[in-house]
């Protein structure tokens, strides 16, 4: 069997067989692609230009919507361009660069969401400190930490994955380049470093799903203390979105990445690396904008000044 030092490349696995089911599944990767970039896209637009969303709130959901585009167009371009061309191949170095720039995108992502909900603990329980606690400055500083945690975690377990020496081939049974997957072609013997290094992550994951906990009991004992119904509601509006995005988030990942062997299925494989690699990047700008008041009239906005723009655009051409 082929060793790491031997392969030039993957192959990732194909979604269907026929020629008339690739070019359906290139269409609907194509659309749920568009749709992550339009709404990732008008978060971060509507952000931006509107003054009255330059908030710590706003500012950490304009980082989740940076790494929700990077994370899903990590995945879904190379799966597009292999349903479209008929071919499976990725290369060596592709395939590293995807893993890298993968678990960049997701653990930085993991924690934004965590830092996200410090920011509501700490608009909820201590108001009075909040322009303390939570400053241009310090936002400015957990953000650059959340990305620069990304950027060594994802390095470090990409370099660990990389170098282990693989035996069972090149065929991976996924339609990205997944650890879980490039694992099961490895060595036998070489799986201690890896396992020692994924017990070491998952504690941290734990960690800060505890932090998380911690902090939404506080904020729902607040919450439910608070006499006014319109506070409860005012709450509530910004706090259910992002339990329901790190539920989203946690529950799929955990599942796909920690299910013992004997749950693993190709089917189900697939089905779990789409729920934690591509649903959350396309759900997450419409989760957010469902009960926030504020964001969909940003985004209304922006849209409208999209509109006027294009059709100023449009006289000018026909002029």
């Amino acid at each position: 069997m082929p060793n790491s030092s031997s392969i030039s490349e993957f192959l990732l696995l194909a979604l269907a067989d026929t020629r008339q089911l690739q070019l359906l599944h290139f269409w609907l990767l194509l659309g749920i692609y568009l749709a992550a970039l339009l709404g990732n896209g008008l978060i971060s637009t509507a952000v931006s230009c509107d003054h009255r969303l330059h908030t710590p709130m706003y500012f950490f959901l304009l980082n989740l919507a940076l790494l929700d585009l990077g994370c899903i167009s990590t995945t879904l371009p190379k799966a597009m361009a292999n349903a479209l061309w008929n071919t499976r191949h990725i290369s060596y170095a592709g395939c590293a660069a995807q893993v890298f720039f993968f678990l960049f995108f997701l653990s930085a992502e993991y924690c934004i969401l965590t830092i996200m909900s410090y920011d509501r603990y700490v608009a909820i329980c201590k108001p009075l400190h909040y322009g303390t606690l939570l400053g241009s400055r310090a936002c400015a500083t957990m953000a650059a930490a959340a990305w620069g945690t990304g950027v060594l975690y994802s390095l470090l377990h990409t370099a660990n994955t990389f170098s282990l020496p693989l035996c069972q081939g090149n065929a991976l049974d996924q339609f990205f380049c997944e650890i879980p997957q490039i694992l099961k072609l490895a060595c036998s013997e070489s799986y201690p470093s890896e396992v020692g290094f994924i017990v070491f992550s998952v504690h941290v994951l734990l960690g800060c799903f505890v932090f998380i906990l911690f902090s939404y009991v506080q904020i729902f004992r607040a919450v439910l203390r608070m006499p006014s119904e319109q506070g409860r509601h005012k709450a509530f509006s910004t706090c259910l979105p992002h339990l329901a995005v790190v539920t989203l988030f946690l529950s799929t990942a955990f599942f796909a990445n920690l299910r013992p062997p004997s749950l693993s299925s190709q089917a189900l494989d697939l089905t779990m690396a789409v729920l934690y690699s591509v649903v959350p990047p396309t759900l997450n700008p419409l989760i957010y904008s469902m009960r926030n008041q504020e964001l969909r009239h940003a985004v209304r906005k922006t849209m409208s000044w999209t509109n006027f723009i294009r059709d100023k655009i449009f006289i000018c051409l026909y002029k």
